[in-house]
């Protein structure tokens, strides 16, 4: 049974905090109530990729989460990942299906009404919508599409919407009233000095705003 997909999504990026471990950072995250992570570096060889993947889906695992890899079919299914996060340059998602299997979770980002609608009819598990809010963890970005953006598009989808880009503490209500299921969150827990309390404060407002179910 796939997990339900909704709420926070924390995406791990060594890239962006090298100095910290990263499954520390999801152990501490899943204690204060994170259920979905994603491992991302693309800077990194495949050894040391697949060396720090295992180390996450074994960390996982002991809390009972669900794992997804940025990007790599083969890395995902090297270290048993839970499925694969694609974004539009990479591998297209039909392959990426018969790659994966027809139980592997994939993920595809979208930027615009057109990817949404074209994702609607490819019926990935769920897709990433933005950046919403200009992004703290990249310079060479998408534009950003606003809340606006994500209201207008959220009708184009009957699938689990993750509003991604910019996110933080202050905004993160209005991103949910506007339709999204979750959002995803990079920059507020990397560069968070206590994990804990951040997810924490992130878990609460979303119960609080109802995020669409």
């Amino acid at each position: 049974m796939k997990p339900t997909l909704s709420g926070l999504y924390v995406i791990l990026d060594s890239s962006s905090v090298p100095h910290r471990p990263l499954a520390g950072l999801l152990k501490e995250a899943a204690e204060a109530g994170a259920r979905l992570f994603q491992y991302r570096n693309k800077g990194a060889s495949m050894k040391e990729a697949y060396e720090e993947a295992l180390g996450l889906r074994r960390a996982a695992s002991e809390c009972d989460v669900t794992f997804i890899v940025n990007d790599r079919c083969d890395l995902a299914l090297a270290v048993d990942a839970d499925g694969v996060h694609l974004g539009q340059d990479d591998l297209p998602y039909e392959y990426a299906r018969r790659i994966m299997g027809p139980h592997k979770l994939i993920g595809l980002s979208t930027h615009n009404p057109e990817q949404v609608m074209e994702a609607d009819r490819l019926k990935p598990d769920y897709i990433g919508f933005g950046p919403i809010f200009k992004p703290g963890s990249k310079q060479d970005h998408d534009p950003v599409v606003g809340i606006q953006g994500l209201t207008m598009v959220r009708p184009l989808t009957s699938l689990p919407v993750f509003a991604i880009g910019g996110i933080t503490v202050q905004n993160a209500e209005a991103v949910f009233k506007a339709g999204a299921d979750g959002i995803a969150l990079i920059s507020a827990i990397m560069n968070a000095t206590d994990v804990r309390r951040v997810v924490g404060t992130f878990v609460r407002l979303m119960k609080s705003s109802g995020p669409r179910s």
